[in-house]
């Protein structure tokens, strides 16, 4: 029945053992003050008996017997409603005094049970705590008090000990069930949103359960699970269309280089055809391979090969390798870079993506172009650039130059399979650093800056191969 979900529910379950945890620890705690005020009314009783029993004794030794007598007299009109009953009785056992109607002359320790009204059968019974003492005459002196306060006292506090423990474990169980409905009823929200995912709607998200900030929490976090199965599943999507549409056109190429070469008839024509097929499966297999570490670094894999790289060395030494390559195209390769920048990275991925950004700017910008590597420390960052005074990019074009196989019209007729840089972003973002493409008026600037999570000092420095 829905009704009885609050009380499966874990939230009544843990409010029901909190209660009766409460209500072991409250009732213990009831006990522990009713034996406490039990023991100090006996006590208090104890002494009130040994000191008027005391007093007694001594009016008996200074003044005999009689002063004894008026001494009893006086304290049963000054004590009010009787706080103390006595018997006396002589050496020969005569009861001289008697306020108890039974015969309760013992020495020591003692109760007696004494009627409201002796001359009434069905008067109630009072249980009295005594003392009995020798005289120095070898008479004896009771001394006696009720003890119905004490008992009423006692009897109260178990009353209220069994009546707290009730009202707790009610009150527990009330609330428990309204706590445990309550959750039941948002988290029966997320289930129905888990359930709508499970069906294939992707796009939806978890609401937030709203009893603590642990569980929005798990929500936020769980969200933030399907935004990134999301993202994967598209971008696997857009994966599939561009190979689909991209591939296409090579393949069709090495397709009709095959039947060519079925068709040659001398051996030179034949080897050269072969050659061109070879180059051209060698190039599909680079687009396979840069797709595929595209796909690895995109999924987070690859950051436990990080350890301290000097990325001015790094960066020094991929710009002195391009720079004959930049002279044989008529341009000029400037190197300004900072000295001793350490970051946290895998330097093969991040001498690959820099030789990336160097290579597009040598192929993409015309004869006598100016091409700067820049290297520098800004506030707590380090940011690296490299710019040209080419072309550049038009700015509603340069989130899509990120993306796979999106190529500008301009460079069509050039090689390549526009991975470079979706190659290069993929790598900035496996090192949590952040890829810009800017206007450098004119040219484009790309820039790159690193993280304060992935700058380090002092460290052992590893060196690219």
């Amino acid at each position: 029945m829905p009704w009885l979900s609050g009380f499966r529910s874990g939230a009544f379950r843990f409010a029901l053992l909190l209660a009766l945890a409460f209500a072991a620890s409250a009732a213990f705690l009831l006990i522990v003050v009713e034996r406490s005020i039990s023991q100090y009314a006996a006590a208090a009783t104890d002494g009130g008996l040994r000191s008027e029993a005391a007093i007694l004794q001594g009016e008996d030794r200074e003044g005999g017997r009689s002063n004894l007598l008026r001494a009893i007299a006086l304290h049963r009109r000054a004590g009010g409603e009787e706080a103390f009953r006595y018997q006396l009785t002589d050496s020969t056992g005569h009861l001289l005094v008697n306020d108890m109607g039974t015969n309760a002359a013992r020495i020591g320790w003692g109760s007696v049970a004494v009627r409201d009204d002796p001359q009434e059968p069905g008067a109630n019974v009072e249980t009295l705590k005594s003392l009995g003492v020798f005289l120095p005459d070898g008479g004896v002196l009771v001394v006696a008090t009720d003890t119905y306060d004490i008992q009423e006292l006692r009897s109260r506090l178990d009353r209220f000990t069994v009546m707290a423990g009730v009202g707790i474990t009610l009150f527990a169980l009330i609330g428990g069930y309204l706590l445990g409905a309550l959750f039941m009823r948002r988290l029966d929200r997320v289930n129905d949103a888990i359930g709508r995912v499970m069906a294939g709607n992707v796009a939806e998200r978890l609401p937030r359960i709203g009893i603590s900030r642990e569980f929005d929490l798990l929500s936020s976090n769980l969200n933030a699970m399907l935004d990134r199965i999301g993202a994967l599943m598209d971008g696997l999507r857009q994966v599939t269309t561009d190979i689909a549409h991209d591939l296409r056109t090579p393949l069709s190429r090495l397709r009709q280089q095959l039947e060519a070469t079925r068709e040659a008839r001398d051996a030179e024509r034949y080897e050269m055809s072969i050659e061109s097929a070879i180059e051209q499966t060698d190039e599909i297999l680079a687009i396979f391979r840069a797709l595929l570490r595209i796909g690895t670094l995109e999924g987070g894999d690859g950051r436990q090969y990080f350890a301290t790289l000097d990325l001015s060395d790094l960066l020094g030494r991929v710009t002195t390798a391009h720079q004959p390559v930049a002279e044989d195209e008529g341009k000029l390769l400037i190197a300004d870079h900072e000295a001793g920048l350490l970051v946290d990275g895998d330097a093969e991925l991040l001498a690959q993506m820099m030789t990336n950004l160097i290579d597009n700017a040598i192929r993409h910008t015309p004869a006598g172009s100016r091409i700067v590597s820049k290297l520098e420390r800004m506030d707590d960052r380090i940011v690296a650039s490299i710019s040209d005074d080419g072309p550049g990019i038009p700015a509603e074009e340069r989130a899509n130059v990120l993306t796979r196989f999106y190529r500008l019209d301009r460079s069509r007729n050039l090689p390549g399979a526009g991975l470079g840089m979706s190659l290069a972003a993929a790598i900035a973002a496996l090192h949590r650093a952040r890829l810009e493409l800017l206007d450098n008026c004119p040219g484009l600037r790309v820039r790159l800056t690193f993280s304060r999570s992935a700058l380090t000092l002092g460290r052992p420095v590893s060196q690219a191969g």
